[in-house]
């Protein structure tokens, strides 16, 4: 059976301008697409987004007001330009816009498996190579087990023990070998798949 690539995004909205009143109700709201490119790399971060939605549900002067990684704003920009609101009447006091500011963040998947170090050392070759014979190899990188090592290291405790440079880097690594950690599961279905991390990643765990 394959294991699916879970999603790797975790990005919340709200509405931060104490103005903003009931009548603003959002209707078609896309989350942004986390980069894939981003997410292998172990990168995350913050956009802070305003914009002016419109009495008829519409939004226009869609403005990046911090992002912490250009891709990340472009993300932010192409989902809210998708963005409607439930229309409303003027009338009672209700403007004919609204100025809104939406912080977006994006992190790793917020449900990864519990005690995820303790799940990525226990987890066998022979359950591994379910997904990998299932998946075309320049696809390996996306694979469950390579995500939630990364997510491991991106977790609170994980940046608070290591700087973003070390763990960037240790992720790195990690990417680099995956064609060969992969092979060696295949060579190997009885050993473990952490055993084929590189070393200062398994220290870690």
């Amino acid at each position: 059976m394959r294991w699916l690539v879970c999603g790797v995004l975790l990005i919340l909205f709200s509405i931060e301008s104490g103005a903003v009143d009931q009548f603003l109700i959002p209707e078609h709201n896309p989350k942004p697409i986390y980069p894939p490119a981003l997410q292998r790399a172990g990168i995350i971060g913050d956009v802070r987004v305003s914009l002016t939605a419109h009495f008829d549900g519409s939004v226009s002067n869609v403005k990046i007001l911090q992002s912490d990684h250009p891709d990340l704003a472009e993300a932010t920009t192409a989902a809210i330009a998708q963005w409607r609101f439930k229309p409303w009447t003027i009338e009672g006091g209700k403007p004919a816009e609204q100025e809104v500011i939406a912080p977006m963040m994006f992190r790793y998947d917020s449900s990864p498996p519990l005690h995820l170090n303790q799940w990525i050392n226990k987890l066998k070759c022979r359950e591994f190579n379910q997904a990998i014979v299932n998946t075309a190899d320049h696809d390996w990188i996306d694979l469950p087990a390579f995500h939630y090592t990364r997510a491991y290291l991106t977790n609170s405790f994980s940046v608070k023990t290591l700087s973003n440079e070390r763990r960037l880097a240790l992720i790195a690594k990690m990417n680099k070998q995956v064609p060969i950690i992969a092979r060696q599961c295949l060579n190997n279905p009885v050993s473990r798949f952490a055993r084929f991390l590189p070393e200062d990643i398994r220290k870690l765990l």
